[in-house]
């Protein structure tokens, strides 16, 4: 069970931070509760070039369109349990049985679009493997300039340029459901860009970790 959200604290004049008990000074929506406290410490902004692990964020980015995060970071267990933990290959296989066992899955978001756009993403990522491409590699090669530091969340936009290519790229490759604004959520959450704000004690570890983008599998 996951502990009570620990008190904080608004820093002096910086309504988009906080300072918890913990003494760590985090961006507001991080200490909001505790699943967004995990999430934000541990995952959110940070490098990830694991086509697995891209693939699982960018169908979860999908699936919370229309929906709140914390709605989709309660469910993430049970996602990973209906789509075989995400695993493109066995994904792919899945068929029009599978799509009507999944939408009586009430663990899950039960949206048939969304479901079979998750299937269809997966045969779009073995296409990539087959044709010697990795979605990390596809994903990365839109990675913006460094620079441009939030202090505030009114500097975090909803859609950039970077993001509307990359939609418009994985569009042409086949992927569905993710249209600029998904596809700038799932750049912040894999870590190609960073939005922790200027103080935030999460945001300088994320600088510069993404390492070498691993080949197809």
């Amino acid at each position: 069970m996951l502990a009570m959200p620990s008190p904080t604290e608004r820093l002096s004049g910086v309504d988009d931070l906080v300072l918890g008990d913990d003494g760590r000074v985090r961006c507001a929506w991080g200490a909001a509760t505790p699943d967004y406290a995990i999430y934000h410490d541990s995952e959110w902004g940070r490098a990830t070039t694991d086509d697995r692990t891209l693939y699982e964020k960018m169908c979860l980015e999908g699936f919370q369109s229309g929906l709140s995060w914390l709605t989709i970071l309660r469910k993430r267990e049970a996602f990973r349990s209906a789509f075989a933990n995400f695993e493109a290959r066995t994904v792919a296989e899945f068929d029009a049985d599978d799509v009507e066992r999944l939408l009586t899955d009430s663990s899950i978001v039960r949206h048939r679009g969304k479901i079979e756009a998750t299937i269809n993403n997966a045969q779009s990522m073995c296409r990539l493997w087959d044709g010697g491409r990795s979605l990390a590699e596809l994903i990365w090669s839109f990675a913006p300039p460094l620079g441009g530091c939030p202090t505030s969340m009114t500097d975090v936009p909803a859609i950039t340029e970077e993001s509307t290519r990359l939609a418009k790229e994985l569009k042409k490759q086949g992927f569905r459901f993710v249209g600029p604004t998904t596809a700038y959520a799932a750049m912040q959450a894999m870590g190609v860009v960073n939005d922790h704000l200027v103080g935030c004690w999460v945001r300088e570890s994320c600088e510069h970790t993404a390492g070498p983008v691993p080949p197809p599998r």
